[in-house]
């Protein structure tokens, strides 16, 4: 399956993989340190900034009970954090100024409404896999949809899934994730990836909230075509997505070394050397040299035979058919024995 995103990118089977650098709250509500991120991301050639929308009010109840990795309550936690809707138009158009693709997680109706002519798709966070009605709706307008399964079970994802085309939008990508910050990798379970494409035939990825590179670069040798990674200018910032994020340093090395892997994959066959192995194919494998002098019209013996590099000879295979025969010409020892000299 393949999901086009714009005219020059597409997600899925023979395309590469699609990166996401995430924003989040990242920004710090500044504009002008948003924009130094969307900098940070186009030199790192990320493919696309993501942000995120949403309200504390249209998130958390007043009520919720305070959570154990944070001093403040969610609901203020959320309400220092929000992205400024008024910012989207100006985000929108600095990212195209510089080349990248601008998206963003909508958490509610309101938000699918504001990101739908500014962005070419839209992401479902993990959290909010399970509200099928913004699911749908965010369905019906027809844009590729990421949705982020932690905490999912298979069978929540295919109510997500179903979702998404009982509004008439097959184009949807799933994300493995882990829904704590920072996730130790023992909880990746990058596997699942195969898991859900099997099952549903979708592009697959991950969104990777541990610390570091190293568990994103994995999911792309095994097939993962999105990487999603929260990144910031400085995790000594403060808010609560710093810590866990990776800085641009990083983000630059994460890219490169996913074009690596990529290229390294390969496509599984094995037709012998390429144009740049020949001089080692040529001058490193082995071949039958002569042990000893071999004057001409010696029938030749086992033991007046060696193997050993370079390959320009006669391949060692062929060492039964070599011996009995006469040599054509004097063998001097150490050289190379051709089919023309015997």
């Amino acid at each position: 399956m393949r999901i086009k995103v714009a005219d020059n990118l597409a997600i899925g089977d023979g395309e590469r993989c699609f990166v996401i650098a995430e924003v989040g709250a990242n920004h710090n509500r500044s504009m002008s340190l948003a924009k130094e991120l969307v900098d940070a991301a186009v030199e790192a050639k990320a493919d696309a900034v993501k942000f995120q929308i949403y309200t504390a009010e249209g998130l958390y109840s007043r009520r919720t009970p305070m959570h154990s990795g944070y001093s403040k309550d969610l609901f203020s936690l959320i309400k220092e954090i929000e992205t400024p809707r008024d910012w989207l138009p100006e985000l929108s158009e600095y990212c195209a100024s510089r080349g990248i693709v601008f998206f963003a997680t909508p958490f509610d109706f309101a938000a699918v409404d504001e990101l739908d002519p500014l962005s070419p798709l839209f992401k479902i966070a993990s959290f909010e896999l399970v509200d099928l009605p913004l699911i749908s709706y965010c369905a019906s307008k027809g844009k590729p949809m990421i949705i982020s399964t932690g905490l999912a079970t298979l069978g929540e994802i295919e109510d997500a899934y179903g979702a998404a085309l009982e509004a008439g939008n097959p184009n949807v990508a799933f994300l493995q994730c882990a829904s704590t910050y920072p996730a130790p990798p023992s909880i990746m379970n990058l596997r699942s990836m195969e898991t859900i494409h099997r099952a549903f035939g979708t592009p697959v990825g991950l969104s990777d909230h541990t610390t570091g590179i190293h568990i994103s670069v994995a999911a792309v040798a095994m097939g993962a075509k999105i990487i999603e990674k929260h990144f910031t200018l400085d995790r000594t910032m403060e808010g609560p997505d710093h810590p866990f994020a990776i800085e641009p340093r990083e983000l630059c090395e994460m890219v490169r070394q996913i074009r690596d892997v990529e290229a390294a994959l390969g496509d599984g066959r094995k037709l012998g050397p390429r144009p740049e192995e020949m001089e080692f194919y040529q001058k490193a494998r082995r071949s039958v040299h002569a042990a000893v002098d071999i004057p001409a019209g010696t029938v030749i013996t086992q033991e007046m035979l060696t193997v050993r590099r370079p390959g320009y000879g006669i391949r060692p295979k062929f060492v039964p058919l070599i011996v009995g025969r006469a040599a054509k010409c004097h063998i001097e020892a150490d050289q190379w024995i051709t089919w023309e000299m015997i």
